[in-house]
């Protein structure tokens, strides 16, 4: 052993203190694959948890169980991000008068630009409010369209819509589902649905859960992203709610409702599968 240590060039205690702490054949894949791990969270901004973080893995080509990718998340302190509390009440509600509720809580669609719903939240700045609408497809969980200002105005929601009807080019009629605010209840948002042949449906009054598609999103937004970062500007935030929408929540993030996919690929793969026919 000392002559082998001397044609090695090592020290005979250097060699047997590697004998006594060699790693295991599955230590030593443990510490590839947490590698892996690691890049796939921090891919994800942070915000994924064991399952989705298995998903890419196995995409990736790796074998591994979800377990063994949960146990060494555990041991390193990746930790998904987790939800708000659902909000109380919200179940009752007066009828809008401008235009009925025909969507109904019908968040399943069988096809892309059927359905869509709309809302508008507010992000905090050093420099004052920055107001965010978007448009969601129903049946993959995109934003197809959206919008950002400094005043929560008709504008700012029509923005937001138009961009949705450029983008998606809608053959048929869609219906968009908002709540009762002003600005969609105003005459300009009730004329554009009529000239661009979409559908008006409202939520109840007071009523969220009328309109849980979009509360969903704005709270992965916040939860992943904003609540995570202090904006100087507004063009800060505009610039960061840009890349989570179109970087990251669109093209990658994964949804149970879809399959454990983005929703582009969700809708790649049902285009696919329509030409495959």
């Amino acid at each position: 052993m000392r002559r082998l240590c001397r044609i090695m060039a090592v020290h005979p205690s250097g060699y047997y203190a590697w004998r006594r702490n060699a790693l295991s054949e599955r230590a030593q894949d443990d510490q590839r694959l947490l590698g892996l791990i690691k890049h796939a969270w921090l891919e994800s901004g942070g915000v994924y948890g064991y399952r989705k973080i298995h998903q890419d893995l196995r995409e990736a080509g790796e074998t591994c169980g979800k377990h063994r990718v949960a146990r060494l998340m555990r041991r390193e302190g990746l930790r998904s991000q987790t939800g708000y509390r659902p909000r109380p009440g919200g179940y009752g509600g007066k009828p809008a008068v401008v235009t009925p509720n025909r969507l109904d809580r019908r968040f399943d669609v069988t096809a892309p630009n059927v359905a869509w719903v709309t809302d508008i939240t507010y992000i905090r700045t050093h420099e004052g409010w920055l107001y965010l609408s978007v448009v969601i497809d129903l049946f993959s969980r995109q934003v197809v369209g959206w919008s950002m200002k400094p005043r929560m105005t008709t504008d700012l929601a029509l923005d937001a819509l138009l961009a949705a009807v450029w983008r998606r080019k809608p053959q048929g009629v869609v219906m968009v589902h908002s709540d009762q605010g002003s600005q969609f209840s105003s005459a300009d948002w009730q004329s554009f649905l009529k000239a661009n042949h979409l559908e008006g449906s409202m939520s109840r009054r007071g009523n969220c859960h009328d309109n849980a598609v979009a509360e969903s999103f704005f709270q992965l937004l916040k939860r992943e992203r904003i609540k995570r970062r202090i904006y100087s500007t507004r063009e800060a935030a505009r610039s960061d709610v840009f890349d989570y929408i179109e970087m990251f929540y669109n093209p990658r993030r994964r949804h149970s409702t879809s399959d454990n996919l983005s929703p582009v690929e969700y809708e790649r793969r049902y285009t696919q599968s329509l030409t495959g026919v």
